[in-house]
């Protein structure tokens, strides 16, 4: 799947919330899966490596984050794949 592909699917599933929500209000909410993503990878560096349900879960959290990032974009009118062209323009 793309990022423009990603960022549209959650428009449709999630933009009228979201937008109701606001940009600050949902940056809380992105900043609440920081959290969450941050203690799945203070977990999965313990010794002893990472359980598969440790693994899962740092995956669902990373997941998260993404599709937070995307809201943020959608509903701040940032075309993700346009943003993320300065990392690729150029790159051989």
């Amino acid at each position: 799947m793309t990022i423009s592909a990603f960022q549209e699917l959650i428009r449709e599933r999630y933009y009228r919330t979201d937008a109701a929500r606001g940009a600050s209000g949902t940056f809380l909410w992105f900043m609440e899966e920081i959290g969450e993503l941050a203690s799945a990878i203070a977990i999965s560096g313990k010794a002893g490596g990472m359980s598969e349900n440790e693994r899962t879960n740092l995956e669902e959290e990373f997941a998260d984050v993404l599709a937070w990032l995307a809201t943020l974009a959608n509903i701040t009118g940032v075309d993700l794949a346009d943003a993320v062209s300065k990392y690729t323009t150029g790159l051989h």
